[in-house]
């Protein structure tokens, strides 16, 4: 059964609430994504300043953190929070 994109965001924000700042591997592994599929909505929330992406190094290998904003924060916490009190999942 595939989820709704509105169910996407709100894990993805979950776990960051959860976690504060998470490495791209995990946060994938944690909300059972996969980045080529859904990249776009990483990069939605990104634009809209909902969370950021930090790149550093260790050794040779990038390494890509996720962190949620207070902006995002904010959109979890009024938006939905609530909506999936609405409409929960089946």
């Amino acid at each position: 059964m595939q989820r709704d994109r509105i169910y996407l965001i709100i894990d993805i924000l979950t776990k960051l609430t959860e976690f504060g700042e998470i490495n791209q591997s995990s946060l994938l592994l944690y909300c059972r994504l996969n980045l080529t599929k859904h990249k776009e909505i990483f990069d939605e929330l990104e634009e809209n300043k909902f969370i950021e992406r930090t790149e550093s190094f260790l050794g040779k290998k990038l390494i890509i953190t996720y962190k949620i904003t207070i902006e995002g924060l904010e959109f979890y916490k009024k938006i939905l929070e609530p909506y999936e009190k609405f409409f929960p999942r089946r």
